[in-house]
């Protein structure tokens, strides 16, 4: 069936963790309510350990990801809170655009920066980040001298999900349907490519199997958001504003999928298709597995380092603007030891610190996984020290298991 065994243990160690906490919080964690605030909570760190993977498989590392989310998050809020008023109405609809436009130019600009004295100074991308999470961490609270920024634009705040940050259950069985209808598809053209090379292909029955469960997966989730009703008075109040009367059957109004969940997704899906696809995804993997032999292959290694940092900048911008909305606020602390959440789930999804190797659906995993944890041990109510030292011992975990299976990969006889 060509299933990655490495991926496979890993969703087996995330139902176990789904088990494990469930049973100890009496039920309480495997339910729609917990299931759709853990899709939440896990967007913004999984929208940066997708740039994350192709950092780490060039061989580089990014500690300044939550500085850089947390200064473009104040910018952001000051720009839609202090210098768009000024020309656009309050809530005006170009307003979270505009907002977001200004994000993804300056995280380009931050992170290709970063790239720049990498690429082309040659300074270590573990000095420059490490820098970067000084610099870019004062310059949030510089910004605002420490104010929080609040309120934000009433659009932008949907970005982060929330009551009314969701497309409900009508549009988001739509998704799953062509979800699913893309898996078939994808499994076809695969097949019918692997034919054409005369490559070898799975057997008929693999690719049914395969394809049955992914597309049991999406139904479960869908099913799963879609069973998580507004609460009442927030019900009562959208029914009002629609001039819609207020019914027992019409208050049970799902929530459907949250638009940070569909932000991930969209993420996930183009930077799958630019690495597997792509000259761009290819010369990414080259350089990872040997970066003077891609250069001598004629690959500009300096320019792709610059690209690859720029690209951590947007996806930062991405995560800033999600964060910042599910909080309806900017703050000096956001984004705060993100940079280690983020190695940690793209290091815990197979992502080889060596370089090289790793895959965009890994990382997702592991923001999950690593995600699961903490909220796990918050509804066990586990004091905050106990987390992080839980968390800690997590990455080094995490760490040991890519030194052996890359010691395993190079040395089958170890």
């Amino acid at each position: 069936m060509e299933v990655d065994r490495r991926l496979v243990g890993l969703a087996v160690v995330l139902l176990i963790i789904w088990v494990g906490f469930d049973i100890a919080s009496g039920g309480r964690f495997i339910t729609p309510r917990n299931i759709f605030n853990l899709s939440v909570q896990t967007a913004s760190v999984a929208v940066m350990a997708c740039g994350m993977v192709l950092i780490i498989v060039t061989r580089h590392i990014d500690l300044s990801v939550g500085a850089i989310l947390g200064v473009l998050a104040m910018i952001m809020g000051v720009v839609q809170t202090d210098v768009l008023p000024q020309f656009l109405d309050y809530n005006h609809p170009l307003t979270w655009i505009l907002t977001l436009l200004v994000g993804i130019v300056l995280g380009a600009a931050i992170g290709g920066l970063q790239g720049l004295a990498v690429g082309y100074l040659g300074v270590p991308a573990f000095i420059v980040t490490l820098g970067g999470l000084l610099v870019w961490r004062g310059s949030a609270w510089w910004v605002t001298q420490g104010r929080t920024v609040a309120p934000l634009d009433h659009n932008f705040i949907l970005l982060g999900g929330g009551i009314e940050g969701t497309i409900g259950a009508t549009w988001s069985w739509i998704v799953a349907l062509i979800a699913i209808l893309a898996i078939i598809y994808a499994a076809i053209m695969e097949r019918r490519r692997r034919l054409s090379f005369e490559f070898p292909v799975k057997p008929v029955w693999a690719e049914y199997t395969n394809t049955i469960i992914k597309g049991g997966l999406v139904l479960a989730a869908i099913a799963t958001l879609n069973a998580y009703h507004l609460p009442t008075r927030a019900a009562e109040r959208l029914l009002e504003n629609k001039g819609i009367p207020v019914t027992p059957e019409n208050l049970e109004i799902s929530h459907g999928i949250p638009i940070p969940l569909l932000i991930v997704a969209l993420v996930a899906i183009i930077l799958t298709i630019v690495v597997k696809r792509t000259r761009f995804g290819r010369y990414v993997f080259a350089i990872g597995g040997n970066p003077q032999a891609a250069e001598l292959a004629g690959i500009n290694v300096k320019r792709m380092t610059v690209a690859v940092f720029a690209l951590m900048g947007v996806l930062c911008a991405i995560s800033a603007a999600i964060s910042s909305a599910r909080l309806q606020s900017a703050g000096n602390d956001l984004g705060t030891l993100d940079e280690l959440r983020v190695i940690a789930a793209v290091v815990i999804g197979g992502t080889s610190l060596a370089g090289g190797v790793g895959t965009i659906y890994g990382a997702l995993i592991g923001a999950l996984v690593m995600q699961s944890l903490q909220s796990g041990m918050a509804l066990l109510g586990v004091d905050t020290s106990l987390q992080s030292i839980v968390i800690g011992l997590v990455l080094v975990l995490a760490v040991f298991s890519d030194k052996y299976f890359h010691r395993r990969y190079s040395d089958p006889t170890a």
